[in-house]
């Protein structure tokens, strides 16, 4: 996915808007911004991410595992949950497993059918990124006022819902 790294001002903006009279200029910067932002959290999560060994993927899919009683999934529900394909999933299942992070268990009577289970080193490699996550997450929210936060996320859920403005 490419990501704008050159957000245009409002001079190019309104060079925009000449051509095209339908283009609100605050609007657009400030939706350019919401994404940039998006992607520059994303990008560091990743960067802290990869310091452990994982990016996002493989870490939402131990996470996910994590949240199960039996620490075990399908593919197919991991999948679901992460909201990527089945083939994307059965990519970072099978990274994961090469490391030792997860265990494919066949099922006893199908054996095309099989579950991943979070392994003690998925837990254990959980437990060190986990705290120095939450950490991480604490700080970077102090940015925002604690009274402001609810509002902020209120706002960026009615963002979330209009998306499909773009469908």
């Amino acid at each position: 996915m490419i990501q704008l790294k050159d957000i245009p001002d409002e001079k190019v903006l309104k060079k925009f808007a000449d051509k095209y009279p339908e283009a609100d200029v605050d609007s657009v910067i400030q939706f350019l911004n919401i994404l940039r932002i998006g992607s520059d959290l994303s990008d560091a999560l990743d960067g802290f991410l990869c310091k452990h060994g994982l990016l996002q993927g493989r870490w939402w899919v131990l996470i996910l595992l994590m949240r199960e009683e039996t620490l075990t999934s399908t593919p197919s529900e991991l999948a679901e949950k992460s909201g990527v394909s089945r083939a994307t999933m059965t990519g970072l299942i099978d990274g994961l497993e090469r490391e030792g992070l997860v265990a494919r268990l066949m099922g006893d009577i199908d054996r095309r059918k099989y579950s991943i289970k979070l392994t003690a080193a998925g837990q254990a490699k959980l437990d060190v990124v986990m705290p120095d996550y939450y950490q991480r997450v604490k700080l970077l929210m102090s940015a925002i006022p604690a009274n402001h936060r609810e509002t902020l996320l209120l706002q960026l859920i009615q963002l979330k819902e209009k998306s499909s403005v773009f469908e």
